[in-house]
């Protein structure tokens, strides 16, 4: 089933996004290679009121390696500015979402995914949510659209 879509004056926008691990983790750090598209596809989603929605899991993840990469400090305040937005919806996942990420892995074997990820794709089945903001292929593997943002982002 096709992903809900918005009009916002130019083009169709999802009607919300799951925002996976990579684009936290790129936004934050200007010397990721993925740095300069996660924050332009972050403002287009805010400019567009476009939902965001993530996982504890995602969150986990942003925590970890931000503590290992850059401290305590960094790491705290990565969680205070996703805890912060008014705009982000942190799913916290439940014995379902376990029993469907296990079904997940199953269906994507011998594809290593991550328990994390397959979360996400039990969490974005559930919400009806189509679209990630990301740059994993395992979510395109899993028949989800890595978000690019308007086509006139893109030109």
């Amino acid at each position: 089933m096709p992903s809900p879509r918005r009009r916002t004056g130019r083009a169709a926008a999802p009607a919300r996004l799951f925002v996976d691990s990579g684009a936290w983790i790129a936004l934050r750090s200007r010397r990721d290679q993925h740095h300069a598209d996660a924050d332009g596809l972050f403002r287009e989603a805010i400019a567009h009121r476009i939902p965001l929605l993530t996982t504890n899991l995602v969150v986990a993840e942003i925590h970890r390696l931000t503590l290992f990469r850059a401290g305590i400090q960094a790491a705290s305040r990565a969680l205070e500015r996703i805890d912060a937005s008014d705009r982000v919806t942190i799913h916290f996942a439940t014995a379902g979402d376990h029993g469907a990420a296990r079904r997940w892995l199953d269906r994507l074997a011998p594809r290593p995914i991550t328990y994390t990820d397959a979360v996400s794709f039990a969490v974005m089945e559930a919400a009806g949510c189509r679209d990630v903001l990301g740059f994993d292929a395992d979510f395109a593997a899993a028949g989800f659209t890595l978000w690019k943002g308007s086509p006139l982002r893109r030109a």
